[in-house]
């Protein structure tokens, strides 16, 4: 059964520099389906700041054909084992918004196990260059939002140049993440989500963009010292 990937590491300039320009994860890997790599990005930062475009710091978005195509990755091959240091994340298909090339979306559709389980979501955007000004404008209090939401174990922002954008978010549980969606929240300004959508609609920021939800199966290593966002008692 395919299953997802979501990598987190830090890794030395040189190597991270290289990656900006070649995809480091080869596209004829073993039982790899499609992956995203992508320099981390802090949600909300200020756009010319340190904190915007975390060169070494990485983002790895993979669909793999099964779970033993990661494992055989991550102990096998140069990239897999720079990977196997970090922190990742491995997740079951549940729901797709929207369409991005590249990933072969399940026809199967795992589900949670209640509804105090833990969800991630994840959005990639393909920008219109002359559209990321008004993308920033009202994308920037949705990452606050987002960034400083009390549903969240963790989330980030992450960019490969030029055009590709996404976001990753780890909520307590669905409800929350959806309350915040639909602007139901109990945060300052609860309808920033719901007005960029708005805003997306009159006037597409992009000409590819899909939000995927998934329900994470398990977790390895530690980012930024912290292990076990997800406590392990929710993986069965």
């Amino acid at each position: 059964m395919t299953i997802f990937s979501y990598h987190l590491i830090k890794i030395p300039f040189p190597l991270a520099v290289k990656g900006l320009f070649i995809n480091p994860v080869h596209k004829k890997t073993k039982g790899l389906v499609h992956c995203e790599y992508m320099s981390a990005m802090t949600l909300g930062s200020p756009i010319i700041s340190t904190s915007r475009f975390l060169i070494n710091q990485v983002a790895v978005f993979a669909q793999w054909e099964n779970e033993q195509a990661l494992k055989n990755y991550l102990k096998n091959e140069k990239f897999g084992k720079v990977l196997s240091k970090g922190w990742h994340i491995r997740l079951l298909f549940m729901r797709e918004w929207g369409k991005i090339g590249g990933f072969n979306i399940p026809q199967q559709k795992a589900t949670l196990e209640n509804e105090s389980s833990a969800v991630v979501a994840i959005t990639i955007a393909r920008m219109r260059p002359f559209a990321i000004p008004r993308f920033l404008k009202w994308g920037r209090p949705v990452e606050r939002l987002v960034r400083d939401h009390s549903g969240t174990l963790l989330s980030l922002a992450s960019i490969k140049l030029p055009n590709t954008v996404s976001t990753f978010s780890i909520w307590k549980t669905e409800k929350e993440m959806t309350n915040m969606v639909h602007g139901h929240s109990n945060m300052p300004k609860p309808k920033r989500h719901s007005n960029a959508m708005k805003e997306r609609d009159r006037k597409d920021f992009h000409f590819e963009f899909t939000t995927l939800r998934f329900k994470p199966i398990s977790e390895f290593g530690e980012w930024k010292k912290r292990r076990n966002f997800i406590p392990r008692s929710q993986f069965k």
